[in-house]
């Protein structure tokens, strides 16, 4: 844990409770919005929110608290704060926890717990949601003493957002809450930078002169540094082609020249095959996940790998790593970026056949049929939004059909749960980016099983005018498991048939929100542009095929050479 290297003066102050101190020093930290849900054991603290300078927003279900806070801190850079009460309430936001841990999301969550006395006793509505959660958190408090409460909740801010960010529990007991102090002091946490490891950086250029076939593997991490000038300086300079993963699209303009789309299962074939072929990877801010990499072993075969990372931890972890390049990546970036100016790489062939390879199979939107085509739609809404887009998903085949076919100018314009597969998340996702940026095209793009999930918020939009847009892509089943059902189950279709799902349009107009349904090809540009115009919070239901599958494919356990695409264009490409 890091030290605080000043203490602030203790002012004189008239006793407060440990719930107002919590609130006040929520404001002294630049914090503007809180999501969350009260009840008995947090009462004390909601009550010290009225006359606040924190705008409270009450979401429906404490699930959609912490999605909206974690899309929130996604979508600003800054800390994203969800609360909610002991044992259901706390335990309802593990989820969100669990989601932000993944992504690496900078989360502060606080939680309500029973009166310290009655801690182990199994009391209304307790929970040890300190132990609970130790997995998926950097770090948590259990507050003992209401003096202890503006240095705890500071260095919980300070522990979410260095290094490697992510998500902080604080538990605060009741008595804490209404405990009186009048003590008031907290801890300055500077920021802290690791110097530049210029051998490092030395020994990366060396490798990168000498390959033939070098390709930028860039991740999260990316975005979360800061680093994205610095990356695409880098990309720009050198020419040297790139892939990213889920979480770092747009990290590189979408339609920047070199840039080859997503690898990994459902990646496209010319950045998998770049992938494979290439002779060095130069990987920033990425942990090699499963669904990036396929089977392991045979991922990138004749590459060496630099790897920069904050997170000592991921080095080697799961792929032998030549050259480690650890700390800021946005210090480490322009430190290779001062190396590599001036002098152009010999790479020109391997440009050349990596552009040629996107060019041909580049994705094709004349599927058959009068139906609306789900790719074909989806590129075209991020088209016509423009550079504001901002794409907030659920998790299923709308999810990758929006990695493969919108177009994104920035990372922050594509909000996914990407370690998690967290169903649900798109709809308070949404929410939470649109607050965020209120100026901006945020749409929702959801699929029927996943916006069942957290339908409630729908209440949320329509309580603070949020004037979210929603796609919600209906194929009346769980697409994805669908389609691997029948193509690794033998078709064996168990339990993912969802054709009893009720009428959207109605619902979302039963929640005060205006709704309208297309289910042919020739609505699609007048649907786009009636959502897009919309003054506020808009839903548009698509019907589209239950049998369209996400193409390519690379199979479970496979290599991601041994991708299986999309027969209707065979032989026509």
């Amino acid at each position: 844990m890091t030290a605080a290297t000043a203490l602030k003066p203790a002012p004189a102050a008239a006793p407060r409770s440990g719930a107002r101190l919590l609130v006040s020093t929520l404001e002294r930290l630049g914090v503007d919005v809180v999501f969350g849900y009260p009840g008995g054991a947090i009462m004390p603290v909601y009550d010290a929110l009225t006359g606040s300078g924190l705008k409270h927003i009450l979401v429906r279900h404490e699930q959609g608290a912490a999605f909206a806070a974690d899309a929130w801190a996604r979508a600003t850079g800054k800390v994203g704060v969800c609360m909610a009460t002991s044992g259901p309430g706390a335990t309802n936001l593990i989820t969100g926890i669990a989601n932000a841990m993944m992504d690496s999301v900078p989360m502060v969550c606080i939680t309500g717990n029973v009166a310290t006395h009655l801690m182990g006793t199994d009391a209304f509505q307790e929970i040890d949601i300190l132990g609970v959660t130790l997995p998926i958190v950097k770090h948590s408090w259990v507050v003992r003493d209401p003096a202890d409460v503006p240095a705890v909740i500071e260095e919980a801010f300070h522990v979410a957002r260095s290094g490697r960010p992510g998500p902080v529990l604080v538990d605060l007991p009741k008595d804490v809450q209404v405990g009186l102090t009048s003590e008031d002091f907290g801890f300055h946490y500077p920021n802290e930078t690791t110097p530049v490891d210029h051998a490092a950086i030395a020994e990366a250029e060396q490798l990168i002169r000498a390959a033939e076939r070098p390709l930028i593997y860039i991740g999260g991490g990316v975005k979360i540094a800061g680093a994205v000038q610095a990356l695409r300086d880098f990309a720009g300079q050198t020419g040297i082609p790139s892939v990213s993963t889920l979480n770092a699209l747009g990290s590189v303009r979408t339609d920047a020249p070199g840039f080859l789309g997503m690898l990994g299962m459902h990646g496209t074939k010319a950045a998998n095959e770049a992938v494979q072929e290439s002779d060095l990877l130069i990987v920033f801010g990425a942990r090699f996940d499963d669904r990036a990499t396929g089977k392991l072993n045979e991922f990138a075969p004749h590459a060496k790998v630099v790897h920069f990372d904050i997170d000592p931890a991921e080095i080697g972890k799961l792929r032998a790593v030549h050259v480690p390049v650890i700390g800021d990546l946005t210090a480490g970036i322009e430190a290779l970026n001062a190396r590599v100016a001036g002098a152009p790489l010999s790479i020109e062939p391997w440009i050349v056949r990596s552009t040629s390879n996107a060019r041909r199979n580049a994705f094709r939107y004349d599927a058959p049929g009068e139906g609306v085509y789900a790719p074909a739609l989806l590129n075209e809404l991020s088209r016509t939004a423009g550079d504001s887009f901002v794409a907030a998903c659920d998790v299923g085949q709308h999810q990758m059909w929006v990695a493969q076919h919108c177009e994104f100018s920035r990372p922050e314009a594509h909000l996914t749960s990407g370690g998690l597969g967290a169903m649900g998340y798109g709809l308070p996702a949404g929410l939470g980016a649109k607050m965020a940026d209120p100026e901006a095209h945020v749409v929702t793009v959801s699929g029927d099983g996943s916006f069942m999930m957290n339908i409630q918020e729908l209440a949320t939009l329509r309580r603070y005018g949020v004037a979210l847009k929603i796609v919600l892509l209906d194929n009346s089943s769980l697409g994805l498991v669908r389609q691997w059902q029948e193509l690794f189950f033998a078709e064996n279709y168990s339990e993912v048939d969802l054709s009893d799902n009720p009428d959207f349009v109605a619902v979302a107009q039963a929640f005060g929100i205006e709704a309208f349904m297309i289910d042919r090809r020739d609505q699609v540009t007048d649907g786009i542009a009636r959502l897009l115009a919309a003054p506020g919070p808009c839903l548009m239901h698509v019907l589209i095929d239950p049998r369209e599958n996400v193409w390519p494919l690379v199979p479970p356990g496979k290599s991601n050479a041994e991708m299986m695409h999309d027969t209707r264009f065979e032989g026509d490409m």
